[in-house]
């Protein structure tokens, strides 16, 4: 029987890269073990191939050869490499150290996070989901619901409560809800990923809050309070001293986010006055200005 070309056995062009490969390989190893296969020689034989050709196509050297001799003839250019005698765990072909043999700890370790199967169970793997999140909700805590197919089918739906004060980048672990496990292993977990979405008027930066706050030429030269809403459907005063300065700033203590180790405890919130110059004067409103620039123009 003529050999199988390897490009085609892992389903890549032969100018794939070395990661390409990888996942291929990866890939095709999960669907088609022995342990998610019992008693199927075809899913066996398809194992064998599978772990040949990526015996080859991952090492530079044995594949710069391939690529120079191609797959004609029938005959693997690699002693032993094209056997497929032998238990998928041993025996002629396939055991350790003999022609052909394949490192089952490797591909374990690649695959199924580093347990070798011959009598013991592997873990599944973790299922990484990623989840946008609203300064509003980080700042209460809020629930997702997700839905999974089990490994018969079947639909499941969870529900993750996503903690008050979660950041950018923040991680909620669900135990036992990723992948099966293999040979009787467990479940690997499932990971949320939080992704923060950008908020109209607040900027976060940790655990403090930052925002620009518009106070009309007014108040920042006579002085005056402004209402300012907060997190928590919430709003305080915020008192403008007169002769305020364009891009002065005022600290809110405890006006934050909560931390997720404390809730209870929050960062502060920081206030930039933005000044808002008038569009429009009227002929009242110029003729004072002009008066007062009059004025500044003889103390100078």
């Amino acid at each position: 029987m003529a050999q199988r070309n390897y490009y085609e056995v892992l389903g890549v062009p032969r100018d794939a890269s070395e990661e390409e490969i990888r996942k291929a390989y990866r890939a095709l190893a999960r669907k088609y073990h022995p342990d998610v296969n019992p008693n199927n020689p075809q899913a066996e034989t398809r194992f064998k191939e599978i772990n040949e050709a990526h015996t080859v196509l991952s090492d530079k050297t044995k594949r710069a050869q391939y690529d120079r001799f191609g797959t004609s003839g029938g005959q693997s250019p690699y002693p032993g490499a094209g056997s497929t005698a032998g238990s998928a765990y041993g025996g002629p072909g396939g055991g350790p150290g003999g022609p052909g043999s394949v490192d089952f700890s490797d591909i374990f370790e690649s695959i199924f996070g580093g347990v070798d199967p011959r009598g013991r169970p592997a873990a599944g793997q973790d299922v990484e989901q990623k989840v946008e999140v609203t300064l509003e909700e980080a700042f209460t805590g809020t629930d997702r619901r997700f839905q999974f197919h089990t490994a018969n089918g079947q639909a499941r739906t969870i529900t993750v409560k996503i903690p008050p004060g979660i950041e950018h980048g923040g991680k909620i672990r669900i135990a036992n809800e990723g992948a099966p496990g293999y040979g009787g292993g467990r479940r690997g977990d499932l990971v949320v990923v939080v992704n923060m979405a950008p908020h109209q008027r607040l900027e976060r930066r940790n655990h403090d809050l930052f925002a620009k706050v518009p106070v009309d030429l007014y108040d920042m030269i006579l002085g005056g309070e402004i209402r300012i809403p907060v997190m928590g459907g919430k709003s305080l005063t915020l008192k403008v001293p007169p002769l305020s300065q364009n891009g002065t700033t005022h600290r809110i203590p405890n006006q934050g986010m909560p931390l997720r180790s404390n809730p209870t405890q929050r960062g502060d919130l920081y206030l930039q006055l933005d000044v808002v110059l008038p569009t429009q004067l009227t002929d009242a409103e110029r003729e004072v200005f002009a008066q007062l620039q009059k004025k500044r123009d003889v103390t100078k």
